[in-house]
């Protein structure tokens, strides 16, 4: 009987170091796809500070007389425009890569509220941000935000 007993526990013994062996050969798979996608997202960073430097390919989405002449409103202009819903003040700040410590996000907001008062971007819900778009009508004044789409 302690032979049984003996045999059971080196046959679970076996097991579980079988089932470890495949979670390691698991997690060093899926270390170095993480790896991968870390490396990839760095690769975009860099792109994105790139186009950043060179300045805006396209035309600014809206102008005003009030916009304020500094190319971090065309940035936020041009990231609000590809957004697909209201974004956060972090959100815009990961985009684009300035930092997200809170006086990064504040600095952020600051300029938020500004083009808010240009009329540029709306603020429905507080603390969410979406591009102003113009709907098509007799006189194309009427504004709507992306969230009430």
């Amino acid at each position: 009987m302690a032979r049984t007993t003996l045999q059971m526990i080196t046959d679970r013994e076996q097991q579980l170091t079988d089932a470890a062996d495949q979670m390691r050969t698991q997690i060093e798979q899926l270390s170095a796809h993480l790896g991968d996608l870390d490396a990839e997202r760095a690769e975009l960073a860099v792109a994105r500070k790139v186009i950043l430097a060179l300045g805006p390919d396209e035309p600014a989405p809206a102008t005003h007389p009030g916009l304020p002449d500094n190319p971090a409103y065309q940035h936020i202009l041009a990231v609000l425009t590809e957004a697909e819903s209201p974004l956060r003040c972090k959100d815009l700040c990961h985009a684009l890569d300035t930092g997200t410590e809170p006086a990064r996000i504040e600095g952020m907001r600051a300029k938020l509220k500004r083009l808010v008062a240009t009329g540029l971007v709306t603020e429905d819900t507080p603390g969410l941000f979406a591009i102003r778009l113009r709907e098509p009508g007799p006189d194309h004044t009427t504004a709507r935000s992306p969230a009430r789409q």
